[in-house]
């Protein structure tokens, strides 16, 4: 049996932590570049016909923070939700909670991205929009630049959602 020189042990663990290196930088790599905070420039609805609405209306508000470790943060509103009559949230009319509900959606929970299928999956914690809390979704995803956009397969409000996302400066 032949024995292996210390030498050549060496280089296998050298070539293995060079492996592993190269992989965590693969990674680090999409990490850093989605790090950061994201703004909203379009979200549309996609009906099964091809028909399209904006979903948060022609000018949406929000931000998605990505932390580099795993962790996000989302919410998004219509930039013309009412304000309440009563100028106390707990206090709104029918109308003003539906035009709430209707034009907003927040949640946080963790992300991983898979790179080679171009594959963001959001592990929902908790949500605005309750049937989302402990869901797994996948969100197709191209990164090119300051721009991010992603498919919502199954939007809350029906259809498919494309986002349309810039950095935030």
């Amino acid at each position: 049996m032949k024995t292996i020189h210390s030498a050549t042990v060496m280089r296998l663990v050298f070539l293995g932590l060079m492996l592993q290196s190269g992989a965590a930088s693969a990674q680090s790599s999409i990490d850093q570049q989605l790090t950061g905070a994201w703004t909203y420039v379009s979200v549309d609805t996609v009906q099964a016909d091809g028909s399209r609405t904006p979903m948060y209306g022609p000018n949406p508000h929000g931000l998605v923070i990505f932390d580099g470790h795993g962790h996000y943060a989302l919410v998004n509103a219509r930039g013309d939700l009412p304000k309440y009559a009563s100028n106390d949230r707990m206090k709104g009319s029918a109308e003003e909670y539906r035009a709430v509900v209707q034009g907003s959606i927040a949640h946080f929970g963790t992300y991983v991205v898979n790179e080679a299928d171009k594959i963001i999956t959001f592990r929902i914690e908790s949500s605005t929009f309750p049937n989302w809390n402990g869901v797994e979704q996948r969100r197709p995803f191209v990164l090119s630049g300051e721009e991010l956009r992603w498919t919502t397969p199954a939007a809350s409000g029906g259809g498919s959602g494309e986002i349309v996302l810039k950095r935030a400066r």
